[in-house]
Protein backbone atom coordinates (compact mmCIF):
# COMPACT_ATOMS: atom_id res chain seq x y z
CA UNK A 1 0.00 0.00 0.00
CA UNK A 2 1.29 3.44 -0.87
CA UNK A 3 2.32 5.48 2.18
CA UNK A 4 0.26 8.52 1.16
CA UNK A 5 -2.80 6.46 0.34
CA UNK A 6 -3.41 5.69 4.01
CA UNK A 7 -4.60 9.22 4.85
CA UNK A 8 -6.98 10.86 2.40
CA UNK A 9 -5.58 14.10 0.96
CA UNK A 10 -2.10 13.57 2.40
CA UNK A 11 1.18 14.14 0.59
CA UNK A 12 4.45 12.34 1.05
CA UNK A 13 7.93 12.77 -0.31
CA UNK A 14 10.13 9.91 -1.46
CA UNK A 15 13.17 9.82 -3.69
CA UNK A 16 12.53 9.85 -7.41
CA UNK A 17 13.95 6.37 -8.06
CA UNK A 18 11.56 4.85 -5.51
CA UNK A 19 8.58 6.78 -6.87
CA UNK A 20 9.38 5.90 -10.49
CA UNK A 21 10.07 2.22 -9.83
CA UNK A 22 6.87 1.89 -7.78
CA UNK A 23 4.78 3.99 -10.18
CA UNK A 24 3.71 6.41 -7.45
CA UNK A 25 1.55 9.40 -8.25
CA UNK A 26 3.45 12.68 -8.29
CA UNK A 27 2.70 16.37 -8.49
CA UNK A 28 3.97 19.06 -10.82
CA UNK A 29 5.50 22.09 -9.09
CA UNK A 30 6.09 25.70 -9.98
CA UNK A 31 9.80 26.44 -9.94
CA UNK A 32 11.73 29.61 -9.14
CA UNK A 33 11.27 30.88 -12.71
CA UNK A 34 7.50 30.44 -12.45
CA UNK A 35 7.40 27.43 -14.78
CA UNK A 36 5.40 24.28 -14.10
CA UNK A 37 7.76 21.30 -14.11
CA UNK A 38 7.47 17.57 -13.61
CA UNK A 39 9.95 15.53 -11.57
CA UNK A 40 12.24 13.71 -14.00
CA UNK A 41 15.85 13.27 -14.99
CA UNK A 42 15.86 16.42 -17.14
CA UNK A 43 14.51 18.73 -14.43
CA UNK A 44 16.88 17.32 -11.78
CA UNK A 45 19.81 17.70 -14.17
CA UNK A 46 18.74 21.29 -14.89
CA UNK A 47 18.80 22.13 -11.19
CA UNK A 48 22.27 20.59 -10.81
CA UNK A 49 23.57 22.31 -13.95
CA UNK A 50 22.35 25.73 -12.82
CA UNK A 51 23.79 25.54 -9.30
CA UNK A 52 26.93 27.40 -8.27
CA UNK A 53 28.92 24.41 -7.03
CA UNK A 54 31.77 26.62 -5.87
CA UNK A 55 29.54 28.70 -3.56
CA UNK A 56 29.90 26.36 -0.58
CA UNK A 57 32.91 24.58 0.89
CA UNK A 58 33.21 20.97 -0.23
CA UNK A 59 30.54 21.42 -2.91
CA UNK A 60 27.86 21.44 -0.20
CA UNK A 61 25.53 23.50 -2.35
CA UNK A 62 21.80 23.50 -1.72
CA UNK A 63 20.15 22.44 -4.98
CA UNK A 64 16.67 23.49 -3.90
CA UNK A 65 15.02 26.30 -5.83
CA UNK A 66 17.79 26.73 -8.40
CA UNK A 67 17.19 29.11 -11.31
CA UNK A 68 16.24 27.86 -14.75
CA UNK A 69 13.02 27.27 -16.63
CA UNK A 70 13.46 23.49 -16.50
CA UNK A 71 14.85 23.18 -12.92
CA UNK A 72 12.97 20.99 -10.44
CA UNK A 73 12.67 23.02 -7.22
CA UNK A 74 13.24 20.16 -4.74
CA UNK A 75 16.57 18.61 -5.71
CA UNK A 76 19.46 17.35 -3.64
CA UNK A 77 22.76 15.60 -4.10
CA UNK A 78 24.51 12.91 -2.11
CA UNK A 79 27.85 13.91 -0.63
CA UNK A 80 30.92 12.02 0.49
CA UNK A 81 33.19 13.50 3.13
CA UNK A 82 36.94 12.95 3.31
CA UNK A 83 39.61 14.48 5.51
CA UNK A 84 41.92 16.89 3.68
CA UNK A 85 44.80 15.67 5.82
CA UNK A 86 44.63 11.91 5.64
CA UNK A 87 45.74 9.81 8.57
CA UNK A 88 46.32 6.98 6.09
CA UNK A 89 47.05 8.59 2.70
CA UNK A 90 47.32 5.18 1.00
CA UNK A 91 43.75 4.37 2.04
CA UNK A 92 42.56 7.78 0.88
CA UNK A 93 44.23 7.18 -2.48
CA UNK A 94 42.35 3.89 -2.89
CA UNK A 95 39.06 5.58 -2.01
CA UNK A 96 39.76 8.35 -4.53
CA UNK A 97 40.58 5.74 -7.19
CA UNK A 98 37.17 4.20 -6.57
CA UNK A 99 35.51 7.63 -6.84
CA UNK A 100 37.37 8.23 -10.10
CA UNK A 101 36.09 4.90 -11.40
CA UNK A 102 32.55 5.76 -10.27
CA UNK A 103 32.62 9.16 -11.97
CA UNK A 104 34.07 7.76 -15.19
CA UNK A 105 32.23 4.43 -15.36
CA UNK A 106 29.33 4.67 -12.95
CA UNK A 107 27.42 7.57 -14.48
CA UNK A 108 25.52 5.23 -16.84
CA UNK A 109 24.81 2.90 -13.91
CA UNK A 110 23.28 5.86 -12.08
CA UNK A 111 20.96 6.46 -15.02
CA UNK A 112 19.98 2.77 -15.09
CA UNK A 113 19.08 3.03 -11.39
CA UNK A 114 16.98 6.18 -12.01
CA UNK A 115 19.51 8.61 -10.58
CA UNK A 116 20.96 11.63 -12.36
CA UNK A 117 24.67 11.87 -13.17
CA UNK A 118 26.59 14.95 -12.14
CA UNK A 119 27.13 17.60 -14.80
CA UNK A 120 30.52 17.36 -16.54
CA UNK A 121 31.67 20.71 -15.14
CA UNK A 122 30.97 19.48 -11.60
CA UNK A 123 32.87 16.24 -12.20
CA UNK A 124 35.90 18.30 -13.26
CA UNK A 125 35.65 20.47 -10.14
CA UNK A 126 35.43 17.40 -7.92
CA UNK A 127 38.39 15.69 -9.57
CA UNK A 128 40.47 18.87 -9.23
CA UNK A 129 39.61 19.07 -5.52
CA UNK A 130 41.19 15.67 -4.91
CA UNK A 131 44.62 17.32 -5.06
CA UNK A 132 43.75 18.90 -1.69
CA UNK A 133 43.52 15.47 -0.03
CA UNK A 134 46.94 14.40 1.13
CA UNK A 135 49.32 13.52 3.90
CA UNK A 136 50.47 15.79 6.71
CA UNK A 137 53.14 17.37 4.48
CA UNK A 138 50.54 18.34 1.88
CA UNK A 139 51.58 15.72 -0.70
CA UNK A 140 48.42 14.67 -2.60
CA UNK A 141 47.27 11.17 -1.68
CA UNK A 142 46.30 10.29 -5.23
CA UNK A 143 49.51 11.59 -6.75
CA UNK A 144 48.68 11.04 -10.41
Amino acid sequence: MRPTSKIKGSLGYVEYAYAKQNKLTHAALINRDGKVVQPDEKTFAAAAANADWTAAPGFGVNLNNQPGEAAWPITSATYILMHKTAEKPESSAEVLKFFRWALNNGQQMAVELDYVPLPDNVVKLIEASWNQIGDASGKPALGD
